[in-house]
Formats: C-alpha cells, structure tokens, sequence
C-alpha cells in the first residue's frame, strides 16, 4: 500500500514538472480547453439568469375577473371567498367600478375622454393573483373561475408565460446538446496531447517495461497529466465566464436603467465552479485512458 501511495505521489509530482518545464504549451492547451468549456457554461450561466427573472415575473402573475353588471353587493362578497377558495390563488383585490374609473380619470390622455361619459361603463372586477405561472394552473383556475355565478368575462394572458416556458426549455436542450458536442472536442484535445506525450517518451516506456514496468505502472502518468490539463482547463473556463459576466453587467446595467428594470447577470456559484472542474478533469482523464490504451500496446521493447 505504502509503494501504492509513492508511485501516485511520484507520477503526480512528474506531470506537474513536465507542467512547469512547458508552461507556454501547458497555458495554450488550458485555454484551448477553457474556451471550448465556456460556451456551455456560458450559456448555463444565461439560462439561470434568466429562470431568476422568471421567478421574479412568476410572482406578478394575475386573472383579471371582470363581474356582471348586476352583481349586488352580497353576490360580489360570495365570489371574491369563492375565489380566493380556489388551489393555486393567492390573493384576490377587489377593484369597485367607481375605484377603476378614478383610476382611469387620472391618466392626463383618458381625462377628456372620460369627461364625456354619462355613466359609469366600467364593472365591478377582481384582479386575481397567482401562485405561480404554471400554464396548466393558470388555464385551471381561468376555467373554475368562468362557472362562478356572476362572472361575466375572464381575461389572462397566459401566451407570455407560454413562450417563457419554451424559450427556457429550448435554451436546455442547445446548451446539453452543446456541452456534449464540446465535451467530444476537449476528450479529443487530451487524446492528441497525450498521444504526443507517449511518442516523444516511446524511449523510457521501452526501458521501463524491459525492467518489469507493468501497463498500468507506465499509464498512470499520463492518466495524471490528462485530469490535470482537463481541470486546468475548466479553471480557465470558470474565470472566462466570470470576466464574461463582469464586463456584461457593466453595460446592461445602463440598458436595463434606461427600460426601468433591475437586471443583472449571476456568475457561477461556487459549488457549480467545482462541479466544472471535477467535469473537466473526468473528461481529461477519459482522454488520456483512450489514448494510453490504444497506443501503449502497440510499444514493445526492442
């Protein structure tokens, strides 16, 4: 066990020389992988920003129940506890005819319009919040408020919430679909490296496997160099992203000032920035067990 533990503690030491001893070439494949990684992560970063925005219009999400004009007081009491009774409601604001058309006298370009009117056209109305933006509960609750005695028109626009959804579900796909076709290009990568590695050092794998080196003796190095030019890699991806995020917020916060919103773009957490570096290193170590297996038979001592 003890030997174990020395060859592992020697070939880690022998691929973080083999590092320093080439530190421009150790730096450009980082980068190359860092910036294959990026894309996807970037995109995972984008994705959660925008599900965070979601949340927050989820909790804005309204039915505006409009009642007929003939609802006395007693009918409107009966339906606001018989909506509010509804699963999935959270709330619902009684907005009296009178109220509604103070409300519309205060906009300067309805005042005149208003002005000319006899009577009061407007009806009684609930504005019906929801819990949340769920299409199904949204059309549900339409549908069980619609047969409430005393309801004359239900008017949701649940459309934005649909295309909310789809958007956000397409955004997963293209960023797994991504992540997967990157992920063959950073195993390729590490293939190519490792390969070069096994023929420039074809010499010492000879001699050591005339003095009894067994395969996985010779490989271990290079299964070394593999996860740790995979971690380098997403490292240098985790701070791409993150710059990506700095410089980005920078010009969207005057954007978002300008449209009156609170827009701002999430780096990646911490516990997300692990993740990617134990992937990144997984997926360098996979391309360095490929490349070990299919060139290292193929030297025998001479």
């Amino acid at each position: 066990m003890t030997a174990w533990l020395r060859h592992h503690a020697l070939s880690f030491s022998q691929t973080m020389r083999r590092f320093a001893a080439s530190p421009f070439a150790s730096l450009l494949n980082a980068m190359v992988v860092g910036v294959a990684l990026s894309l996807p992560l970037g995109g995972y970063v984008l994705l959660g920003s925008l599900q965070q925005l979601a949340r927050g219009l989820a909790a804005d999400a309204q039915v505006s129940v409009f009642l007929a004009r003939e609802a006395s007081k007693v009918d409107v009491g009966e339906i606001g506890r018989r909506i509010r009774a509804i699963s999935g409601v959270r709330g619902a604001e009684f907005v009296g005819r009178e109220q509604a058309l103070a409300g519309l006298k205060r906009a300067p370009e309805m005042a005149e319009v208003i002005a000319t009117l006899r009577d009061n056209p407007l009806p009684d109305a609930f504005v019906v919040t929801l819990a949340a933006t769920d299409p199904d509960l949204i059309h549900r609750v339409e549908q069980e408020i619609r047969t409430l005695p005393g309801v004359a028109t239900v008017h949701t626009d649940s459309a934005w919430v649909q295309r909310l959804q789809r958007v956000l579900k397409f955004g997963r796909t293209a960023i797994v679909l991504m992540a997967t076709l990157l992920s063959f290009a950073l195993v390729a990568v590490t293939f190519n490296t490792i390969r070069l590695q096994i023929l420039t050092q074809r010499d010492e794998i000879e001699v050591s496997k005339l003095i009894g080196g067994t395969n996985t003796y010779i490989r271990r190095p290079f299964l070394y160099l593999g996860a740790l030019q995979g971690a380098f890699g997403g490292f240098a991806a985790w701070g791409i992203v993150e710059l990506a995020v700095l410089l980005l917020n920078r010009d969207l916060a005057g954007l978002a000032t300008s449209y009156g919103l609170e827009v701002r773009l999430q780096g990646l957490a911490q516990g997300d920035g692990i993740a990617v570096l134990g992937f990144a290193a997984a997926l360098g170590w996979l391309g360095a067990m490929v490349s070990v297996s299919k060139h290292l038979h193929k030297i025998e001592p001479r």
